[in-house]
This record gives structure tokens, C-alpha cells and sequence, in this order.
């Protein structure tokens, strides 16, 4: 790494933190964070009291900004939900690399295509192409709505980054390529409404007792999909989906058993998810997979 490219990396972090936007290091060549894990965590200067984890460290102030590019070419990492960032990520079908082509259509098609559905052009905002040939817009997010990160909730290949989340900045190298700015517009244009209504999460529902449809099926399968949707509902907020998907996989056994309906496990789950916090279209997404892999894999019952 020349001393041009660390040079053009620092300016790069202390464009960024000008506008306000919260940085810290990727490793260099690197999308990944460079610093340290709780496990290493030293509870020493700004960890004193406890670990701070990336976001919670990156930061506007360009002493620290330059003394940490001093030691090392890294990449820039903008933390959005401090930087008051809505970031619409939208990738690349994965065999669509410069390499290669696909007839799936891309993330900007898919989220062009969402906008023109919803009446509303796509917002004429500051963006940056990734490394893959994708591209991040940057909307400002609305005051006082907590906005989290998506994955597919506004379609396939269109992700979100707010609350939780990070993007590389423009001016960082990685293998694959730079990223840059692209388009005219420097200005951040706000998050639309009908998009935060897209994005704002569902409200968690009051707890109440899980009732399961009367049906014909075995004590068992019904005792475990009571036990199995109990723990979606207590499932912690960071791990509501993958809770959501081992809770269901484990039921689908009984389905291909045909000890109980496949379509009662499918609402019952649904309500858990739902009511844990999940959007309907994650639930549905999760529940399904989970549950034709589980069919796929089961094994028969005697051998179980």
C-alpha cells in the first residue's frame, strides 16, 4: 500500500465524518472490522467501562480518525444508524459479477420496480457503486423511529442498513474492486414515508398464551409445536429469525410424519414471529424454508 492510497484512504474517513457520518476501520482490503472482539477487549481508553463494540466506537472526531489511519491503510466503515443513515443496499445476483451474467434481475431492478408499484420515482439521493457492481443510496433516516437493518424485506437482493449495520464508504479497495460515488447528487435526500412504513417494525404484540387450532394429530406434535413456537416468542431480538427457523425445522418432522397439518404449524409459527417483532413476509420466508428442508431431511420415524 503506497503512502498515496493510506493518504487517500484517511481523506476518504475525514470526508465522511465531515458530513457528520460516524467511521471506524475495516481491515484493510477488507470489508470486515478491524477492531477488537469482547474477547479480546483490552477495558482499557474508550472500553474502560466495558466493551464498546464498532459502533458504538466509530466516531466524527478527525484527531482520532487520524490517529488511527496513521497506523494502518484501513478501510472505511460508516456506522449508519449513528450517522443517522438509512443505506438501501442493492446487490448483484451472485454469478452477475464482472465476470459473469445471469438473467435475474438486480437489486436497483428489483427496487426500481418497487418504487414505480408504489407510485414514487427512486430517490434522487447521494450513492456510491460497491466492489461487485451494486449500489448503496444513502437516505436520511426520520427522526424518532429506530429503523434496523433488512434483508430482503423490500425484495430480493434489496437490503437495508440502519441501526445495527454498516457500509464501506466510498474511496476503500477491496480485491473485488473500489468503491466509489457515483451520479450527480452529493445531497442525502430524506428516507420517503411509504418507505419507512416499509421498514418500521412491527410493534411487539401483548404476551398471551399460545392457542393451537383444534385438530386431529398426535399429543406429541402438538406439544411440541406449542414448546417450539414458546421459544420464538422469547427468543431475544437478535436472534428472533434463526430462532424462528431451528423452532420450525424441528417441528417439520412431525409434518412429514403426518402427525399434524403442514398448514397449522405454518400459522402457528407465523403468529410467533409475528408476534416476537418479525415482519409477516421474514415469517413466511423463514417458516417455509425451515420447513422444506426439514421434510427433505427427516428421517422415518423409527429410525428418529
Amino acid at each position: 500500500m503506497t503512502h498515496d492510497a493510506r493518504s487517500a484512504l484517511l481523506c476518504a474517513a475525514l470526508e465522511a465524518a465531515a458530513r457528520g457520518w460516524h467511521v471506524f476501520p475495516l481491515r484493510p482490503g477488507t470489508k470486515r472490522p478491524a477492531l477488537h472482539g469482547e474477547a479480546a477487549c483490552p477495558r482499557t481508553g474508550v472500553c474502560v467501562s466495558g466493551h464498546r463494540k464498532w459502533e458504538q466506537r466509530a466516531t466524527t472526531d478527525p484527531d482520532r480518525i487520524r490517529a488511527t489511519w496513521h497506523r494502518a491503510p484501513y478501510n472505511v466503515g460508516i456506522a449508519t444508524g449513528p450517522s443517522g443513515l438509512v443505506v438501501v443496499d442493492l446487490d448483484m445476483p451472485k454469478n452477475n459479477s464482472h465476470k459473469g451474467s445471469s438473467d435475474a434481475p438486480s437489486g436497483a431492478t428489483t427496487f426500481a420496480a418497487l418504487c414505480e408499484r408504489a407510485g414514487h420515482p427512486v430517490p434522487d439521493t447521494h450513492r456510491t457503486r460497491t466492489a461487485s457492481g451494486g449500489q448503496h443510496l444513502y437516505l436520511d433516516a426520520p427522526d424518532g423511529i429506530r429503523l434496523p437493518n433488512t434483508a430482503g424485506t423490500l425484495g430480493e437482493l434489496v437490503d437495508t442498513r440502519a441501526w445495527g449495520g454498516y457500509v464501506v464508504a466510498a474511496g476503500s479497495i477491496t480485491p473485488a474492486g473500489r468503491y466509489e460515488t457515483i451520479g450527480a447528487s452529493r445531497v442525502v435526500a430524506p428516507l420517503p414515508a411509504w418507505l419507512v412504513a416499509l421498514l418500521e417494525p412491527v410493534p411487539l404484540r401483548p404476551a398471551a398464551p399460545i392457542r393451537l387450532p383444534a385438530v386431529s394429530g398426535s399429543r406429541a406434535a402438538l406439544a411440541a409445536l406449542e414448546a417450539e413456537c414458546a421459544t420464538v416468542s422469547a427468543a431475544p431480538e437478535s436472534q428472533r429469525n434463526i430462532t424462528l427457523n431451528r423452532c420450525a425445522f424441528k417441528v417439520g418432522r412431525f409434518v412429514a410424519w403426518g402427525d399434524i397439518p403442514r398448514h397449522v404449524v405454518e400459522e402457528a409459527f407465523q403468529a410467533a414471529g409475528e408476534g416476537r417483532g418479525l415482519t409477516a413476509a421474514e415469517c413466511r420466508s423463514t417458516i417455509r424454508s425451515a420447513l422444506d428442508s426439514s421434510l427433505h431431511k427427516a428421517r422415518a420415524r423409527e429410525a428418529a
